[in-house]
């Protein structure tokens, strides 16, 4: 028999949530076959099975909040045992019956004078069902009005999980369990409601139907707590700057084909704007520092994260010594973070140590975005898309491609002449772009 444990994700990690398990008891698994998902504040990742065999028990179940190195599932080895282990609960559960049949005797006598008094209030306050609850269960019964004892449960030992009470939801059960009786005398209200009955509840969708509540996950609400500790922290304030982005669109327009051929990924705007923000932190690098107090701590590494979008939230993996790397590099590292994130194999000090931080809304079609600062950083930049514009030069009307920059800085530490002269640093190594990227 062999114990998974919850992983330690990091030094400064002491628990992890267990998001979802991507096997069921009684299940067959492989030796590193991704086998449950965890949350922590720092990253979401798949954890693999430290061993192959059968999943014989789940300990924790999903949604649960637990220390690093608690025992969160069994596996037994592929010698067999799992047959018979099958059949053991099987075995246990046969002295059930008599429980069940002995239940009938009590629950007319309960359930026959609490229906007319308050129906709601005994769907509130259910009876409680076999097995421990999750918070999140109960929450989930509470706002619902859902009697757990008619929720039929999945998880080990029988206990329900959030994904039964979904699907006790879902198929419609528990709005027929509240109003049991009044959708039968409906045969002419419509045309006369005022002589409806006093119990009469219209076809109209309840007011359950109006809304539908889930509770966030713990990326979203880390992701919530981080944003608004940033707004608490730092004073924001945001500039913008037009960059002419012509010569680096056309020395991107020769090249991207045979850069896609010989690399196997796409050229985009994206490195280009890290290698100006580079420059530009290496003229000013009090931009790449952040506070501590009273005091300011200068980086000696330029570390930049970059925002990448998920389908549940926005993580921002970090290109370390970016400083170091040319376009090539610096695209490579680019699609490696970004194609790891999106199937949640980053590790946590990937997200950790970042100097400052690029978000590229541009690419989901925005123009001008005020990004808020990644703490402890000072500042971050905003990229827009890249468009063509009609630009007067030389008193002559011209098109050229053209975005905006947009960098939120702390004024607690950058004043706002320093600011514009950083954005105007990048904003002139993009017009005046001379590096080759092959």
């Amino acid at each position: 028999m062999t114990d998974v444990v919850m992983p330690q994700m990091g030094e400064s990690i002491v628990e992890g949530t267990l998001t979802k398990w991507l096997k069921k008891p009684g299940e067959q698994v492989e030796r590193d076959e991704p086998l449950f998902e965890i949350s922590t504040d720092k990253v979401d990742t798949e954890i693999p099975s430290p061993a192959a065999g059968t999943l014989r028990e789940v300990l924790v179940e999903e949604g649960k909040t637990v220390g690093i190195n608690t025992v969160v599932a069994r596996i037994e080895d592929g010698t067999g045992n799992g047959a018979s282990a099958a059949k053991a609960p099987a075995a246990k559960a046969a002295p059930a019956p008599p429980v069940s049949a002995a239940a009938p005797v009590e629950t007319p006598a309960v359930q026959t004078p609490a229906a007319p008094a308050a129906p709601v209030a005994a769907a509130v306050e259910p009876s409680e069902p076999a097995g421990p609850l999750s918070p999140l269960v109960r929450k989930m019964a509470r706002e619902n009005h859902i009697d757990l004892s008619r929720v039929k449960g999945t998880g080990a030992g029988g206990r329900i999980t959030k994904q039964d009470v979904e699907a006790y939801l879902a198929a419609g059960q528990a709005p027929a369990a509240a109003t049991p009786a009044p959708s039968r005398p409906a045969p002419a209200p419509v045309q006369a409601p005022s002589a409806a009955p006093a119990g009469y509840i219209p076809p109209a969708a309840p007011s359950p139907a109006k809304v539908r509540v889930e509770p966030m996950s713990t990326m979203r609400q880390k992701i919530a707590e981080h944003m608004v500790m940033s707004k608490r922290t730092s004073a924001h304030v945001t500039t913008i700057h037009r960059v002419d982005m012509t010569k680096v669109a056309k020395m991107r327009d020769r090249h991207k084909a045979d850069f896609q051929a010989r690399y196997g990924m796409s050229l985009t705007y994206l490195p280009f704007v890290v290698r100006a923000a580079v420059e530009a932190l290496r003229t000013y690098p009090i931009v790449n520092a952040s506070i501590e107090g009273t005091n300011i701590l200068y980086h000696n590494e330029i570390n930049i994260g970059i925002a990448v979008a998920l389908e549940n939230g926005l993580i921002v993996p970090v290109i370390r010594n970016a400083d170091e790397r040319n376009v090539l590099g610096l695209q490579r590292a680019i699609v490696d973070l970004a194609s790891r994130a999106r199937s949640r194999q980053l590790k946590p000090d990937e997200v950790q140590g970042g100097t400052f931080s690029i978000t590229n809304f541009g690419s989901f079609g925005s123009l001008v975005g005020t990004p808020i600062i990644n703490q402890p950083q000072v500042a971050i930049m905003g990229v827009g898309a890249v468009t063509k514009e009609p630009v007067v030069i030389d008193d002559a009307i011209a098109i050229r491609s053209m975005c905006y920059l947009s960098l939120t800085f702390d004024h607690r530490l950058i004043d706002g002449a320093l600011a514009d002269q950083f954005t105007a640093k990048a904003k002139s190594v993009l017009e005046n772009w001379s590096e080759e990227v092959l």
